[in-house]
């Protein structure tokens, strides 16, 4: 019985293994059938005297090009000379190294229109076409995109392309694309659809963001517009072109934009609560470049953050301190907050000095020392005096205050006030000036002396005088 049944198992999964490999059969049956076709209709194209006058055209016309090469780079070096610009001469190594491809390319096109003329077959032609221009638009996307991620997606994409146009698959492709579709009320997405949208957005977004640097280049080298101005303008300029290479991106694979309509309540409530601080970053970071109240290579002071200013951006400012350290403040916190700039409307900024001197000190005298010694470090402003004032007099010692004025925050004020109390303190030593220390004169009484009352202390010290004893 046992033996039955693992019988029956076999044949069962015998069946099961040959019907799988039937439905595989059938499934690839189109597909080696057009392969079948497609070889018969090349096959006898090589091994015929029209193949062989068509491989006769490619070989004749591709040492045509490299020998026609040599005159194009003379006139390429000729427009685009040897530079010291990394553009031009990035530009000038490209156009010498499809040269010789792209002659090439151009005499393909005239030889298989020659044959198409005549009547010959063009199918070699058509697929040495079809792979030279895959390999110049790869050669030439992957020299200007320098991500290589996406000159990898583009090869992969460009390859394929040229596979599919060569074997005359890729009008079937697309059609199958573009038979996996979905209807939403009256917009038809396809698969087809999709990837030529995204194919789209992609090329134009590129093209949007390296328009962006461009202008960025150009505005930041306008020495006549303030970097407030100078941000606003690229920020701009950026946003705008991404919304409209986004809306040409659409408008290009056919999707009528006001079908969505029905999504901007949609919108409206994401940026309600979803999108809220992001929304109010960006239109605080429009309010402070407008306002110029601050601006790249301020001097700032956020909370216990103290640096510059090294960007601006769409959400958050980049606040760079002194020890390195990059802060990316949001821009709502410019807004809600005190912040103090230093160099909002002019880069001078006063310090203060505190000294204390014993009560001893000649003040006349010790006054112009101090103001001496400060200004003779080399950071403190000589156009602006320097003043000592008398602030008070303390438990320990005269309290003084220097007051001197920089010129360049940027570069810390913790350190100059040190080198100021540097100098003032061998300024001093070399005088004779003493800086006291906080001190205190403490009168000390036992607990019994406490305790006892007047009484007591008279007849004490009455009994303390000489000749007492004797009386009594």
């Amino acid at each position: 019985m046992a033996a039955a049944d693992a019988g029956a198992v076999v044949e069962g999964s015998s069946e099961g293994l040959e019907d799988v490999v039937r439905d595989i059969g059938e499934g690839v049956a189109p597909l080696t059938a057009y392969l079948e076709t497609i070889w018969r209709t090349i096959a006898p194209q090589v091994f015929s005297i029209s193949g062989l006058i068509e491989m006769a055209m490619i070989v004749a016309t591709g040492a045509l090009a490299f020998l026609l090469a040599g005159l194009m780079r003379r006139i390429v070096e000729r427009i685009f000379p040897h530079s010291e610009d990394h553009q031009v001469s990035r530009v000038r190594r490209v156009l010498l190294s499809l040269a010789p491809p792209f002659l090439w390319l151009c005499a393909l096109w005239v030889g298989s229109a020659a044959l198409f003329g005549f009547g010959h077959p063009d199918d070699l032609a058509r697929l040495t076409t079809s792979l030279l221009t895959a390999w110049i638009l790869i050669r030439l996307v992957s020299s200007v995109v320098a991500d290589p991620f996406w000159s990898r997606l583009f090869a992969v994409a460009a390859w394929a392309v040229a596979a599919l146009n060569a074997l005359r698959l890729l009008g079937p492709t697309i059609a199958l694309l573009d038979g996996a579709a979905v209807t939403v009320g009256d917009l038809r997405v396809s698969l087809y659809l999709v990837i030529k949208a995204a194919a789209f957005a992609i090329v134009l977004l590129w093209l949007a963001t390296t328009l962006a640097r461009i202008v960025n280049r150009r505005v930041t080298k306008a020495k006549s517009l303030t970097p407030s101005v100078q941000t606003l303008i690229v920020h701009g300029v950026k946003l705008g072109l991404t919304l409209i290479a986004i809306l040409i991106a659409l408008n290009a694979v056919g999707i009528d934009l006001t079908a969505f309509a029905v999504l901007s309540g949609a919108i409206g409530v994401g940026l309600g609560f979803g999108l809220q601080k992001i929304v109010s970053n960006f239109v605080s970071g429009v309010i402070i470049l407008m306002d110029r109240s601050i601006k790249p290579g301020d001097v700032v002071e956020v909370a216990d953050t103290y640096g510059w200013v090294t960007s601006l951006g769409a959400r958050f400012a980049a606040v760079k301190t002194r020890d390195g350290t990059e802060h990316l403040i949001p821009n709502e916190e410019f807004i809600i907050n005190r912040v103090i700039n230093w160099t909002h409307s002019d880069s001078a900024v006063r310090r203060k000095l505190p000294v204390g001197v014993s009560y001893d000190t000649d003040l006349d005298a010790v006054i112009p020392i101090i103001r001496e010694a400060v200004e003779g470090v080399p950071r403190v402003l000589t156009d602006h005096r320097v003043n000592v004032l008398v602030r008070g007099f303390g438990d320990s010692a005269i309290d003084l205050e220097a007051r001197f004025w920089i010129a360049d925050p940027q570069n810390g004020v913790a350190n100059v006030t040190s080198d100021c109390y540097l100098a003032v303190w061998r300024a001093l030593r070399d005088a004779g000036v003493e800086i006291p220390f906080p001190q205190r004169d403490l009168h000390i009484r036992s607990d019994v002396a406490a305790r006892r009352g007047p009484r007591e202390d008279a007849a004490r010290a009455a009994a303390d005088k000489p000749g007492a004893a004797n009386d009594a």
